[in-house]
């Protein structure tokens, strides 16, 4: 492109960018359709973020997750004593003075009330653990930040955080109760945000108990020796004749949990996200075919002074740009200020149990929101630009 187009081209933007304030009622409208765009899709995209943040992304690469062979899941899995043995036994696995560092756990569900508006609520299915000494040393940051951790052998249970938060009259002091079975809230406990924070938890062997599950569990969670480690432990659990097991790292594992809810809320967020893109795309048009209205004297007399149409299709194109950013800066701003942080709780496809979360408005999500803002922006520019550019000049010197 010559200087002079250069220079044709940075005059006509310049002049259609200051001129934005002069029609301000057609751009807000173009603003606040793209804005509401970009704000339903950062908020949908905020709850797949939370919920990874929550599963996915808290997972250590240092623990191991082992479940029965052919088990997609806790709930479905089931490992016996004697094949607990043989796992704990298992080259691999770190130890300390006690023994192997490993958390044999009972995994089970408890019907409990949601809240809803301060009082009692439709019910959820909460994951009920049963764990045992080592079910600390395999978590993340495991800490009761409320009232004391459960006495083995007693009808006691700590809370997670989440859970508390989400579920009605879990309180230290009370009890919850189950059928038969009433259990003591002894303790309410944090883990870095994990999805442990969803989690109701007993001693193993008095849910085992209670449930009649004998002397069985659904998982086993351990601590490896090291990174390199993990070769080695499933080369001697996989080969074993005695246990049909399957040996993932703590992360992936719970990647795999959450990568339903993930793919779903993802799709669910770019479909709505199209089709009320197709709106503010029309108030884009229209915004824009106004201004080239408004503008058709002075378009005209660019053309007849010696502007070629490139630089005025490029000024067109470029309002509409700045309208797409302004609305998109918009929408994520209001996105972020009402969701950031806003705790909900929903279902894990893989359980069928309430998983308690935070929607996480993240930069990533923040720029997709911008990035889908200025195409909506450039696709409603594109028609009004290329009409701008091919107006006859006796048109417009004719509205003089």
């Amino acid at each position: 492109m010559s200087s002079s187009a250069w220079r044709q081209l940075r005059a006509v933007v310049a002049l259609n960018v200051r001129n934005i304030p002069a029609r301000l009622d057609s751009s807000l409208v173009a603003i606040v359709g793209i804005a509401g765009v970009v704000g339903v899709l950062v908020a949908l995209l905020s709850i797949s973020e939370g919920f990874k943040a929550t599963v996915a992304q808290k997972g250590r690469d240092d623990s191991v997750i082992i479940i029965r062979g052919g088990s997609g899941d806790e709930l479905s899995s089931g490992l016996s004593k004697d094949q607990l043995q043989v796992i704990t036994d298992a080259p691999g696995i770190a130890r300390d003075d006690v023994g192997a560092i490993a958390s044999p756990e009972l995994y089970t569900v408890l019907d409990l009330p949601a809240k809803k508006e301060g009082a009692k609520g439709s019910s959820s299915n909460v994951p009920f653990r049963g764990v045992g000494p080592n079910a600390a040393k395999v978590r993340r940051a495991f800490r009761i930040v409320e009232g004391r951790m459960l006495t083995a052998g007693h009808n006691e249970v700590v809370v997670g955080k989440a859970a508390a938060a989400q579920f009605y009259g879990i309180e230290v002091g009370r009890q919850i109760i189950s059928g038969n079975h009433r259990w003591n809230i002894v303790g309410i406990f944090t883990d870095d945000g994990s999805v442990s924070e969803s989690e109701v938890w007993g001693d193993r062997l008095v849910v085992a108990a209670a449930y009649r599950r004998s002397t069985s569990v659904q998982s086993v969670r351990a601590k490896l020796e090291s990174a390199g480690s993990l070769g080695m432990l499933k080369r001697s659990l996989v080969g074993d004749p005695r246990i049909d097991v399957t040996v993932r790292t703590e992360k992936e594992f719970l990647a795999e949990q959450s990568k339903t809810l993930v793919a779903i809320i993802s799709t669910l967020g770019f479909t709505i996200a199209l089709l009320m893109g197709a709106g503010a795309v029309f108030a884009a048009v229209n915004t824009m075919y106004s201004a080239v209205a408004a503008r058709t004297r002075e378009i005209a007399t660019l053309r007849a002074i010696g502007f070629s149409g490139m630089p005025v299709l490029v000024s067109v194109l470029v309002e509409s740009l700045v309208l797409g950013l302004l609305g998109g800066i918009l929408g994520g701003v209001i996105a972020y200020a009402v969701f950031n942080g806003y705790q909900a709780s929903t279902l894990n496809f893989a359980t069928f149990t309430q998983v308690s979360f935070a929607f996480r408005v993240t930069p990533g999500l923040l720029v997709t929101g911008i990035i889908y803002a200025l195409l909506l922006g450039l696709v409603g520019g594109l028609l009004p630009g290329w009409r701008a550019a091919r107006l006859p000049v006796t048109e417009g010197l004719r509205a003089m």
